[in-house]
């Protein structure tokens, strides 16, 4: 855990325009920073950095908050990832918390197998770009596969000597040791005679998210089917195949843009398509689709299409990891190329706009592409068909989603001619064996037909939204100053008071709650600020350590549009603005906070007086209540000068 101190150095430190700087074009419009938003396309700048606010504001995704939560949106990096991430922009010093001989052992291996493969990758791709062997052998099967040398270099590949124990001897050399050599997969052991494992073989470095090799996979170049066509490195403390993607380092990036990514089989299926302009790929790089694997993609996008060659066998045998990710709420398209290609050989031949064009327009939905391709399978054979509509059936029950389970029961309705009603009742009854076989429920309501039970919240009656308004008059002008009328027949100077001093005196003195705990939390911590006479600072809700606190101020405080002084001087044209209308803007928050205060209550009340069961004493009790609320209600519409009437 980063001490707190630590953290508020940090928060001190960064310049939130400079960070975003490293990741968006920003252009100075006044006292802020606008751009194009990072996280959708556009054509019209929505996304603003106010620095003397410390936050940044995205209007087209929602998305705000201060220099930190940028990065975890932006880079998909944890709060602590975040933090180290910044400390080592301003060379901030993070002290480690103590660690027992175990976890430093661990760590200490992990840091040698890193240094490894790192030395490992600089020495693969130096001897195939400077050696003889080099060239003539690993580079020129990589052009001849026309990749061009940019392209090489941006995913580091090499070839390893084909020498029994070249680049171990050197590594050697270098000081690196033969326990991690080996134990990296790297190297391996014959009878104390130590070897390379991947000699002769082109090399395709593996990264982590951050980039960092950690692994790698080695393809032959022998026609000798006796040998294996492809090595890849054992699992290690630093490689874990199940939760790795090729391609992800250079992917995240465009996945988040774009809200979507490109599932492949191999290597050289990524590199292909990064060549011909489409970045946002992964391969599972010879193991089956796994839980981690998906995690790692929904981190960026929900959004995932298959590309699959065009053998209906390798097409069906995918179906499993399909099926997992519409179990994980992922929305699954398919693209299927020709007889005879797959994603690599068909962007090598096809110019990067038809390709684009090519994977837009040939993607079906998952759902929709697997009741197609099974149906011509099951066509004349009643048998088939039936178990081709459990099959279905099965993938749509996985969706976590009830709306969008009973859309697909509705399209493939329509695409197999059965009714509706049968394709739900089948889905219920695996929903239901599921859940029952996990052991969460013993009687399940029918998770289609039923509608989700309303909570019990008031009907039609939105609190949120005046709450809301408190907070966001709170966070801009809580020390603005307002000058409330005195409350005595003989005249007298109006009282000063700060926004915020009125309304946290209006929230304590009528117990106001609030729906949401950081609405509560902000007022509490104001509150403690007011209590030692003094107000939080400029950029504290901003920069606060709760990360819906700071992207709720992020949201409230900054506005997408604004009037310039020079449009006001040109047209003559002074529209008031809220500041000088500050005193009726809170005394109407507040009383609109109160109103629906009261009309939950009133709902409430109404609710219990219809239980037959009431005693006499209970219902003269409750009536007593409702009148005053009614004198209440009756108030406040004489303030607003309108009829309120019940919910």
């Amino acid at each position: 855990m980063i001490p707190k101190e630590i953290v508020d150095k940090i928060f001190e430190t960064a310049v939130i325009e400079d960070v975003i700087g490293d990741f968006v074009n920003l252009k100075r419009s006044g006292s802020s920073y606008k751009a194009r938003s990072p996280f959708t396309e556009e054509k019209t700048p929505s996304f603003f950095v106010v620095p003397h606010k410390g936050i940044f504001k995205c209007f087209s995704s929602g998305k705000g908050g201060n220099v930190v939560n940028f990065l975890m949106e932006h880079e998909k990096l944890s709060y602590p990832e975040a933090l180290r991430w910044l400390a080592d922009r301003y060379n901030i010093e993070v002290p480690e918390v103590e660690e027992s001989p175990e976890q430093q052992e661990i760590a200490s291996e992990k840091e040698s197998l890193a240094l490894i493969t790192a030395f490992a990758q600089e020495y693969f791709s130096n001897y195939m770009f400077n050696t003889e062997e080099g060239q003539a052998v690993g580079l020129s099967y990589f052009t001849e596969r026309g990749f061009r040398e940019d392209t090489i270099r941006k995913f580091q590949l090499g070839f390893c000597p084909d020498k029994w124990d070249q680049f171990t001897q050197d590594a050697m050399t270098k000081g690196y040791a033969l326990k991690f050599l080996i134990q990296s997969g790297l190297s391996k052991d014959r009878d104390g005679s130590p070897y390379d494992f991947f000699r002769g073989r082109v090399m395709f470095p593996i990264c982590n998210v951050a980039g960092k090799v950690i692994a790698f996979g080695g393809r032959t170049l022998r026609t000798d089917k006796k040998v294996a066509k492809y090595f890849n490195s054992p699992e290690s403390l630093l490689y874990n195949k199940s939760r790795v993607l090729y391609g992800i380092h250079l992917a995240k990036g465009p996945m988040v843009k774009l809200d979507s990514c490109y599932i492949v089989e191999g290597y050289t299926d990524v590199i292909s398509l990064h060549q011909s302009g489409v970045e946002n790929v992964v391969a599972s790089a010879g193991t089956a689709l796994t839980d981690d694997q998906i995690k790692l993609i929904k981190r960026y996008t929900r959004n995932v299409t298959i590309l699959f060659d065009g053998d209906a066998a390798g097409i069906k045998a995918s179906f499993r990891g399909i099926d997992m990710l519409l179990s994980q709420g992922m929305n699954v398209r398919v693209v299927a190329f020709p007889d005879g290609e797959d994603p690599d050989s068909f962007a090598r031949k096809t110019p990067s706009t038809e390709l684009n064009d090519f994977l837009k327009n040939q993607a079906d939905d998952f759902i929709v592409f697997k009741t197609n391709l099974l149906s011509k399978e099951a066509a004349g054979d009643p048998v088939k068909r039936g178990g081709m509509v459990r099959d279905i059936v099965e993938s749509i029950a996985l969706i976590p989603d009830m709306i969008q389970r009973s859309v697909y029961i509705q399209e493939c309705s329509r695409l197999m001619g059965m009714e509706e009603a049968i394709l739900t009742q089948e889905m219920n009854k695996v929903v239901k064996r599921e859940l029952k076989k996990s052991g969460h429920v013993d009687r399940i309501p029918d998770p289609v037909l039923m509608p989700p039970q309303q909570p019990q919240q008031e009907r039609g009656i939105q609190i949120e939204h005046q709450e809301r308004d408190l907070i966001r008059l709170l966070l801009n002008y809580g020390q603005h100053i307002i000058h409330l009328p005195a409350e005595t027949e003989e005249p007298a100077e109006p009282e000063e008071i700060t926004v915020s001093e009125y309304l946290i005196h209006e929230v304590e003195v009528d117990h106001l709650t609030f729906s949401k705990p950081e609405y509560t939390q902000i007022i509490t911590e104001y509150a403690s600020h007011l209590d030692e006479e003094r107000f939080p600072e400029e950029k504290y809700f901003a920069t606060h350590h709760d990360q819906l606190v700071s992207t709720l101020c992020a949201n409230l405080i900054t506005d997408q549009y604004t009037l310039s002084d020079n449009w006001e001087l040109k047209h003559s044209i002074y529209p008031e603005k809220e500041e000088s209308l500050l005193l009726k803007a809170v005394q109407d928050c507040v009383a609109r906070l109160r109103l629906r205060n009261i009309q939950v209550m009133m709902h409430e009340l109404n609710e219990k007086l219809k239980n037959p069961e009431l005693t006499d004493e209970d219902l003269a009790r409750l009536m007593q209540r409702k009148i005053r609320l009614d004198k209440a209600k009756m108030v406040l519409s004489a303030y607003f000068g309108t009829t309120i009437l019940d919910h």
